[in-house]
């Protein structure tokens, strides 16, 4: 069975749990939630997270999804706002040398508490579906999880998935020594990657701090943009569920 991705508003529309209320929605996600607990200024506070996430198998088109949630409450915006970028590995090798890999810390923490048990999942439904093709989507902080998913499943499973993200953040991060290596290495981690921004989506533009980065970001002109769109987040990173903003793309 040759594969065929789904229109890319549906993605959006299953992953948001039909966020607008178009009623288009034909298969909300169920999430499982994973409690944990971090360093830093989470653990200075008593803070404890929770990440989110549902492993699918679609029959009808052999494809296994991983979806992960967009923000969820006060806990949430804290690993968006206050915990900035830490390494990831000790190294990795890459080409003839090592890349020293980092991350946004409260992205990557999220994804470190419930990457074994996505894997286990992945592994089971891989075993009983050897040529499903693998689809990792997430909308808002959902983005910044699937995207490292990607590069987990990538760099220890040889897996080149195919991401949809949509609202999508900047999760890794170079520094001006390894720029190029980076985004080199990014560039070769997907079969198909398409995080989704709009251009007045002011999430779309975190953390807007040097070396932040995702692996490919693909940006949605709807309208011109303006510093007053900017700022209307309820409108313009939630409206992903619009089937024109993507005409015109494959």
């Amino acid at each position: 069975m040759s594969y065929r991705h789904l229109p890319y508003e549906k993605y959006f529309l299953d992953t948001s749990r039909d966020y607008n209320s178009t009623g288009r929605a034909t298969c909300g996600v169920e999430y499982v939630s994973v409690p944990y607990r971090t360093g830093g200024l989470s653990k200075l506070f008593g803070i404890e997270h929770e990440a989110n996430y549902a492993v699918l198998y679609d029959g009808e088109r052999d494809v296994i999804q991983l979806h992960f949630q967009w923000t969820v409450g006060f806990h949430d915006w804290f690993a968006n706002v206050f915990e900035f970028s830490d390494k990831y590995y000790d190294a990795i090798r890459f080409g003839k040398g090592t890349l020293q890999l980092r991350v946004h810390h409260g992205w990557g923490d999220m994804y470190k508490a419930i990457k074994h048990r996505v894997r286990d999942e992945w592994k089971a439904l891989i075993a009983r579906h050897p040529r499903a093709e693998t689809e990792i989507i997430g909308w808002s902080l959902g983005s910044a999880i699937a995207i490292l998913c990607a590069q987990d499943l990538n760099y220890n499973f040889k897996l080149r998935p195919r991401l949809f993200t949509y609202g999508s953040v900047k999760p890794f991060k170079y520094t001006r020594r390894n720029k190029e290596q980076t985004l080199a290495y990014l560039s070769g981690i997907c079969k198909t990657c398409m995080n989704f921004a709009d251009i007045n989506d002011i999430i779309a533009y975190m953390p807007p701090f040097y070396g932040f980065t995702a692996i490919r970001t693909v940006f949605l002109a709807g309208e011109k943009r303006t510093l007053k769109r900017l700022f209307k987040p309820l409108k313009y990173h939630t409206h992903y569920d619009r089937a024109e903003l993507y005409n015109g793309l494959d």
